[in-house]
């Protein structure tokens, strides 16, 4: 595979570009028909990797593309899940190339969505070519590529319910997360759940004057900083009663195998331009992003932001807000705790509304599964060392989906790094990785049926 791999380089690179390309946002509804001729490029591209079926599947939103290649119904199956579409690309102004304008620098493909999750996805289509083309596929695939991921995933719960027969699978396999470094690989075993949601503080009836008005009405503003502000202590603790009750603990002997991970606290600080580190009192900071939930201010706004002054008391200000959940905490009971909690603190000199968006389960992974060995074996083949299981800080609300709705484990098999700049500006993907990562994909399907015929003798 490695020889077909290489050979065929160049010719990969530049259908990623062509996918990259496409402005895909599906936040943005100005992108709307991108989004839509982005899951027809996915669509043909598994159509040329050998796929005998391939079909855009409608949705209340946006479409999911499904195929397939089923060698022999008796062989397992391995359902792969990825999006095609990504995040808005705003502020263009720090992008040091246009984000739909790939080029490669560095040895990184700089573009939005080349880590997350076009690189990622697509290396999964060229893998199946790769197989397919040197008759060497040895299990059944099936793609299930959504176009609402960065939004969500919100009409994706709909589609498994109405389709479960057509997705019947023995696995399923994700490339959307990241390894601890080129020379440390990692296996992906936890992810935290999420509660997403926007505040609304509203004071007086319009705008009024700040000279006029400053000082004797509640500025939404400040009263909205004030209430984030108390929603945690000086130790970094949520002060949200009942937060913590549902917390799963992680025992010393967890933490400390976490903390066998190479990891170098200077390093982390100068890649990000840090004195210093911030969070939960009593966790190191690769545990603070796994093991403990947060909530954290994802935007705020209010009042008069343009060019010059406007001495402006607002009539409201906004916050986006996000929780990071950990196993045990339900995102929707969280979103409810959050919601009785910042209204019962709103002052009276102002209204408050709390509006949840989306949100994810927290999931964790077995380690001990015939699909993990066969990944982990697959790393041990390519890459020449074996993975470290780790949990991260992301979430991907669909893996707890899948459980629910089809029974299937998923395998976290991604090739980033946590420096690609995923939802930031000047996001970049490895040509290294996207390489390696096609070839461990292949690896792959190779031990897992070998594994799969061992445990059914």
């Amino acid at each position: 595979m490695h020889d077909y791999i290489t050979k065929n380089k160049e010719r990969f690179l530049a259908e990623l570009f062509e996918l990259l390309r496409i402005p895909s946002v599906s936040a943005d509804p100005k992108f709307k028909q991108h989004v839509v001729e982005c899951a027809a490029f996915v669509k043909q591209s598994l159509i040329v990797a050998g796929c005998d079926n391939a079909e855009i599947c409608e949705t209340a939103g946006y479409p999911i593309v499904y195929a397939e290649k089923i060698i022999d119904p008796a062989l397992p199956t391995v359902l792969v899940y990825g999006h095609y579409d990504v995040q808005p690309a705003d502020p263009y102004e720090l992008w040091t190339s246009p984000p739909f304008e790939p080029v490669i620098k560095d040895g990184k493909i700089f573009a939005r969505g080349a880590s997350d999750d076009k690189g990622q996805m697509y290396m999964h289509v060229k893998a199946i070519e790769t197989l397919i083309t040197n008759n060497a596929l040895p299990c059944n695939v099936k793609f299930m590529i959504e176009g609402e991921e960065e939004v969500g995933s919100d009409n994706l719960g709909i589609f498994l319910k109405n389709n479960k027969a057509k997705l019947k699978a023995d696995v399923i396999l994700i490339s959307d997360t990241c390894i601890i470094s080129n020379d440390c690989p990692s296996l992906t075993v936890g992810l935290r759940g999420l509660s997403y949601l926007q505040v609304e503080v509203t004071g007086p009836n319009r705008d009024l004057h700040s000279g006029m008005y400053g000082g004797a009405v509640a500025n939404p503003i400040n009263v909205l900083c004030e209430m984030i502000a108390s929603l945690k202590d000086k130790d970094g603790h949520i002060t949200i009663p009942g937060f913590y009750d549902t917390v799963a603990i992680v025992s010393d002997e967890e933490r400390a195998e976490m903390a066998k991970a190479p990891f170098d606290l200077e390093d982390y600080k100068n890649a990000l331009d840090l004195s210093d580190v911030a969070g939960e009192k009593g966790y190191s900071t690769n545990e603070r992003v796994a093991i403990r939930p947060t909530l954290d201010v994802n935007g705020i706004w209010g009042g008069y932001t343009g060019e010059g002054a406007k001495t402006v008391l607002p009539s409201k200000a906004f916050a986006k807000i996000s929780m990071r959940l950990v196993p045990n905490q339900q995102s929707d009971a969280m979103t409810k705790l959050f919601q009785e909690h910042f209204e019962s603190i709103a002052p009276a000199s102002v209204k408050v509304a709390v509006h949840p968006h989306h949100g994810g389960e927290p999931v964790l992974t077995s380690t001990t599964s015939t699909a993990y060995k066969a990944a982990s074996k697959a790393f041990e083949e390519v890459w020449g060392k074996t993975p470290i299981p780790t949990r991260e800080g992301g979430s991907i609300p669909i893996v707890a989906l899948f459980k629910s709705e089809l029974g299937l484990d998923s395998i976290l098999m991604g090739f980033g790094l946590n420096e690609d700049a995923i939802h930031s500006p000047n996001e970049h993907y490895g040509v290294f990785n996207f390489l390696k990562g096609i070839e461990t994909i292949t690896a792959f399907y190779k031990h897992y049926r070998v594994l799969r015929v061992a445990c059914s003798v």
